[in-house]
């Protein structure tokens, strides 16, 4: 299994078209307008999202957007056998939205279903033969041409899901029993205001991560979500790259805001980095860009960093992660999982951001 794209619900899809490219360098690869809804498709590299709007009030989208503010909708994944997991829906008794769908051009068939996940979350599954030069997207009704332009996102990293206190176990076991996730990490972040419960499931090749995060507190960052939502849903998509000091400072010139962190936390990081990790220009630019590090068991030196909510509404961001390799006995290891340091650098850096919030709309 891997991710195969994204579909947002959106009020306005050409406008979010437009910010995508101005703002990530998203591509557009063409549109498609129904009855009651207009999609935008765009694509960076080999991720792919859907950006729909409704044109009627009798859209999809537009039920979507009476319930909810701006978000994803669907988080589609790929799998090898698509009856075996239609049979596996039919026994564990999970509502499938349609029949298995077939779309084909010359040799490349495209097969897929979508069903309803926890809290109304949609998963279209998706299995594909490949074409050398197009890939196909469901109800997208032509081959999309692969990208020849270069790009600095290798791909989908991971996607978080916030559900209400007290459903973490439960969504937890959904995805296990459903879609055959396995458990690879548990956090417990405090701090003084609030706090979350975390769990980061995989599938068995370990391609898909899917953290899910619970509040702990009436104040958690992960309520005010929740609340803001009106409901669970996705948080936030982690975008992978080979260097996100490049990625970073490209995004910033193009005018994409990202939260602070507190100076204090790089003065605690440099006494705990080994400095030959990084040239002084990196570091430099690493606490100007406000970066993350945390280094795994392996000294694997992982790297994130997270924009502003990109919606009205304080929601949905996005994530840019590089994970580095380090030589451990002879081998090349790459940076696996979550350090506990970033994610609770990223809870605080993320609780000043709400209480700034908090603030501005009491004044």
């Amino acid at each position: 299994m891997q991710f195969d794209h994204l579909h947002f619900y959106v009020t306005n899809a050409k406008a979010s078209r437009d910010w995508f490219i101005q703002k990530l360098g998203f591509q557009a690869q063409g549109c498609v307008t129904t009855s009651d809804t207009h999609t935008e498709i765009i694509q960076h590299g080999s991720v792919y999202f859907l950006l729909s709007s409704p044109v009627t009030d009798a859209s999809p989208v537009a039920e979507y957007l009476e319930q909810h503010p701006s978000g994803i909708v669907d988080v589609a994944f790929q799998v090898e056998d698509i009856e075996s997991a239609a049979q596996r829906m039919k026994v564990e008794g999970v509502k499938m939205m349609q029949p298995i769908q077939q779309y084909s051009v010359d040799n490349s068939l495209l097969k897929w279903f979508t069903i309803v996940g926890w809290s109304g979350l949609h998963h279209t599954l998706v299995e594909r033969q490949n074409h050398p030069h197009w890939k196909l997207l469901p109800s997208v009704p032509f081959p999309i041409p692969y990208s020849q332009v270069h790009s600095h996102i290798v791909g989908i990293d991971h996607v978080v899901l916030n559900v209400n206190a007290g459903d973490l176990q439960a969504a937890v076991n959904w995805y296990k029993q459903v879609l055959q996730f396995e458990s690879k990490q548990t956090f417990d972040i405090q701090t003084k205001r609030s706090g979350l419960h975390s769990q980061v499931l995989v599938d068995e090749h370990k391609n898909v991560q899917f953290p899910i995060n619970e509040p702990t507190s009436e104040k958690s960052q992960i309520q005010e979500f929740i609340d803001v939502n009106r409901g669970a849903g996705i948080q936030h998509i982690a975008l992978k790259t080979q260097n996100i000091i490049q990625v970073v400072g490209q995004l910033r010139q193009q005018g994409l805001q990202f939260i602070s962190v507190s100076p204090f936390y790089y003065s605690q990081l440099q006494q705990q980095l080994n400095q030959n990790e990084l040239s002084p220009a990196d570091w430099k630019t690493i606490q100007e860009y406000e970066i993350l590090i945390d280094m795994s068991d392996s000294d694997a030196m992982l790297l994130q960093i997270f924009t502003q909510p990109i919606f009205e509404e304080p929601t949905f961001f996005f994530e840019f992660i590089e994970r580095r390799n380090s030589w451990v006995n002879g081998n090349l290891v790459e940076a696996k999982g979550f350090g506990e340091g970033n994610f609770q650098a990223l809870f605080e850096a993320m609780e000043q951001e709400q209480i700034k919030r908090s603030q501005y709309s009491n004044q």
